[in-house]
């Protein structure tokens, strides 16, 4: 590891105000970024631990929506999100009790690893990320591999999550990294159903419109069938062929219709 400095804010004012050093970056959980720094492929000078601040943590429901601070742990969404079973199963099998007992959910959705779990979560049940200067809808959040629409120094403060009547995560572990192969989050809001699709495509986090409707119409797993993803933009790597992650969106997607009904 290398020399940097280490700011410890008592408030989200505070923490705003270091990000505007140069060479800034916000730390949650760590557990992307301090890997990456000690591989030397992140070099922040200073980092702005968010840890710490009690205002960032906890999570509440009211009025149909599950709100959560940015520097909640995945185990305390698994442990508290009780109103929202399939987000609290969702977290419950990030990575191992060492991650989820670290790792936050603003860091995770700020980071956007085209693998993690959250981003499915969030697009899946059309969250809100609120930051410290606005608030971003989850269709609007997630750009690309590894980017967001959060801008220099904007800090994740919390994320507000709709409800649904049903939901349900599958997920297709690839067992060295605990990361999702590929996994879909499905969601029902009355006749509305949202499918979001992680560890799939080169572009990251994604809706499967076709399934939306199909299930919109009919929500039952036969739904799907006859469905099919292109693989032309999917992930190709040594654990999985295009085609092979297209086939498992249809699968677990009706997997996880089933489990929702």
């Amino acid at each position: 590891m290398y020399d940097f400095d280490l700011v410890l804010p008592a408030s989200v004012a505070e923490a705003a105000a270091a990000m505007k050093a140069d060479g800034a970056q916000a730390l949650g959980g760590g557990q992307t970024l301090l890997p990456t720094m000690k591989q030397r492929l992140a070099s922040p000078e200073v980092l702005v631990n968010l840890s710490g601040l009690s205002e960032l943590v906890g999570v509440s429901s009211a009025s149909g929506t599950l709100s959560v601070g940015g520097a909640t742990t995945h185990a305390q969404v698994a442990s508290e999100a009780s109103d929202f079973p399939g987000l609290a199963d969702l977290a419950n099998h990030i990575g191992d009790p060492a991650v989820r007992n670290r790792g936050t959910i603003g860091g995770s959705l700020a980071n956007n690893d085209p693998a993690a779990c959250y981003p499915a979560g969030a697009l899946g049940a059309g969250a809100t990320i609120v930051t410290d200067k606005r608030e971003i809808s989850a269709d609007d959040f997630f750009v690309d591999l590894f980017e967001t629409a959060l801008e220099e120094g904007e800090i994740v403060t919390g994320v507000n999550f709709p409800i649904p009547d049903v939901s349900n995560y599958q997920k297709f572990v690839q067992p060295a990294s605990r990361f999702a192969l590929v996994g879909v989050f499905v969601a029902r809001f009355g006749s509305t159903v949202r499918v979001a699709v992680t560890g799939a495509s080169n572009g990251g986090v994604f809706r499967w419109s076709d399934a939306e409707a199909a299930l919109s119409k009919d929500f039952s797993a036969d739904a799907v069938n006859g469905l099919a993803i292109a693989a032309d933009d999917l992930i190709a790597d040594l654990h999985g062929s295009a085609e092979y992650r297209a086939h498992l969106i249809g699968v677990l997607t009706r997997r996880a219709v089933q489990a929702a009904s």
